[in-house]
């Protein structure tokens, strides 16, 4: 039995080390992750998720491991931006306010398959000019899902959370750890 990520994330590949996993494969799928019209944050993330791990080719034996993340102010779905610019307007949307944060999870082996949602709450302070503009000019906001990334130099932005942190970050690793061993994946 091979444990293939279906990410090409670095971030999850580092989360899954911190609880002693080390996958035998990653194979990113390429999947196209639009929201449909009217589509809400929890349904399009847990969507996202389970046609990530569909994509994925692996044995029948194997388990593939999956995960979307979603950033989400009440109905709306903020992506990675595409653009400084763009970034710019999801960090000045999320400024001063709370915000969802939604990594679901999508496990398979065979024709089974596992999942879980978790949705952690997330505060970011007002930011000034020169803080925003600092943070644009870093790049950390490239490839981050809201525009920032919670582990990096945007963690100065959050004075709290409630819930899982490492759900913020990309992989919820309580709840991956729960899915791998119901799947029958053993780590030691």
């Amino acid at each position: 039995m091979a444990l293939v990520l279906g990410s090409g994330s670095p971030r999850r590949l580092e989360l899954l080390a911190q609880i002693g996993v080390a996958p035998d494969a990653v194979r990113p799928p390429d999947i196209d992750e639009t929201p449909r019209r009217a589509e809400l944050p929890r349904p399009y993330c847990a969507r996202m998720a389970r046609e990530k791990v569909a994509a994925v080719t692996a044995g029948e034996d194997d388990i593939v491991l999956c995960a979307d993340t979603t950033v989400a102010i009440g109905r709306r779905i903020l992506g990675k931006p595409a653009d400084a610019g763009e970034a710019a307007q999801f960090l000045l949307a999320l400024a001063g306010r709370r915000h969802r944060v939604i990594t679901a999870i999508a496990l398979r082996r065979g024709a089974r398959i596992w999942e879980r949602e978790v949705v952690t709450t997330v505060k970011m302070k007002r930011l000034s000019d020169d803080e925003l503009n600092g943070y644009l000019a870093s790049d950390d906001w490239r490839g981050k899902a809201g525009g920032y990334a919670i582990q990096g130099p945007a963690a100065a932005f959050i004075p709290w959370i409630e819930g899982s942190f490492t759900g913020v970050v990309g992989l919820p690793l309580a709840e991956t750890a729960t899915l791998l061993r119901a799947a029958g994946y053993r780590w030691s």
